[in-house]
């Protein structure tokens, strides 16, 4: 089982969001029969393999096992991922908006944000060792040295740019991104 499941297409995703599907699949988290997931959901087992059938045709849930029972097959399943990630990419872009070439702009973050998510999800977690960092923190600004605050950070990046820009050695992706902080979600 995958820790991470990209979804990039439509058909995978129509497959994923529907409720009833989303509860299978979290009963799969650990391998189980038809039987056993419609025991726990209530539900008949032929409604199950249904749901199941769907999730294992758009790749979401594996077959692992089989066993007999009363001299029927009986197929052991379980989910593909422990999570799943949809692609903004799959609604697009709403009112014929075009990719936001400015860095300033909101818009230029929504696509680095896309860029990010699908890079991250396109790495082999099965790999011994992925040398990566995440930072995270708020830093506050005072209106009047705003302008200031963002030639220092781009500044600072830069000199990593030119630094580290040579064409010898691991390629690492940086993407930063500073933004107004919001209201605090709980």
């Amino acid at each position: 089982m995958r820790d991470v499941l990209y979804l990039d297409q439509i058909e995978q995703a129509e497959i994923l969001l529907k409720p009833q599907r989303v509860e299978v699949l979290r009963q799969l988290a650990e391998p189980r029969t038809c039987t056993e997931v419609a025991a726990r959901l209530e539900q008949t087992p032929q409604r199950v393999y249904y749901h199941v059938k769907q999730l294992v045709a758009a790749g979401l849930a594996e077959q692992v096992d089989s066993r007999k029972v009363r001299g029927i097959s009986e197929g052991i399943y379980q989910a593909a991922a422990r999570s799943y990630w949809l692609s903004p990419r799959l609604v697009g872009r709403v009112g014929g908006l075009r990719r936001a070439r400015d860095e300033l702009s909101l818009g230029y973050l929504l696509d680095l944000m896309e860029e990010v998510q699908a890079d991250v999800a396109a790495l082999d977690r099965t790999a011994p060792e992925l040398p990566s960092v995440g930072v995270s923190g708020e830093i506050r600004v005072p209106a009047e040295r705003r302008q200031e605050f963002l030639r220092d950070l781009q500044s600072t990046l830069q000199d990593l740019f030119t630094r580290y820009g040579g064409t010898e050695g691991d390629a690492f992706k940086l993407a930063v991104a500073c933004y107004p902080k919001g209201e605090t979600r709980d």
